[in-house]
């Protein structure tokens, strides 16, 4: 009796498993790693720009009244160049006080130089300087200007983080400033004076412990 030969068993067939399909929750966490590594990114830029020199992102700010003496010597100069009882008020003009463009200077009446002079001072009329003595008694016909310039400016310096997180802000403040008066009878100057800071340095220094949390106290202040 002849044996049927029996069929060899069929090789298995590999079955492809299912092909994924990226759905909204998995774009969405994509898209959130990219974000964080752009921030990680811009992290990194902003130290290396510290370790570079990141005081140069500090903010600075200047206060100057717009006048053409650049120095406290200018200013000073132009003050000493007038001669009382010689020098004509049109000169005193021309060299710069002329109160219609220059904003430093302010125009004083008979009264108001009076009232500088006169009010709370310990000394009898004869004992002022002759301009000064000349000019109280020529009544309306005294005038005067007073001076008033000033240039500063203010640099914030330190740490970046530290200022930038309201922890300890540093401000270095240099300039000058400068007053004077001049005291005129009629159109002849009879008295000037100066004054003033030749150097002006400080250094303001705020410290908040807690930074950028130290002003909750005062919101949360009963009112």
């Amino acid at each position: 009796m002849n044996r049927r030969t029996q069929p060899a068993p069929a090789a298995p067939i590999a079955v492809a498993g299912p092909i994924a399909v990226a759905g909204p929750g998995a774009q969405r966490r994509r898209a959130f790693r990219a974000r964080r590594a752009i921030r990680r990114l811009a992290a990194a830029a902003l130290l290396a720009a510290g370790g570079a020199g990141c005081q140069s992102l500090l903010p600075d700010a200047s206060d100057s009244t717009q006048v053409g003496w650049h120095t406290f010597d200018e200013a000073r100069d132009a003050v000493e160049a007038i001669e009382p009882f010689i020098t004509r008020k049109s000169a005193v003009v021309a060299s710069g006080f002329d109160p219609r463009v220059n904003p430093a200077v302010t125009i004083l009446t008979y009264p108001e130089i009076v009232q500088r002079f006169a009010a709370g001072s310990a000394l009898r009329p004869e004992e002022y300087e002759p301009g000064i003595r000349a000019c109280l008694t020529a009544g309306k016909s005294c005038s005067g200007y007073a001076v008033a310039a000033r240039r500063v400016r203010r640099d914030r310096i330190g740490s970046f983080w530290l200022d930038s997180l309201a922890f300890r802000r540093e401000v270095d403040v240099n300039g000058w400033t400068f007053s004077a008066l001049i005291l005129f009878v009629d159109d002849l100057a009879v008295y000037r004076t100066f004054g003033g800071q030749p150097n002006l340095r400080e250094r303001q220094v705020t410290r908040n412990p807690l930074g950028p949390l130290q002003g909750w106290g005062e919101a949360l202040r009963p009112r």
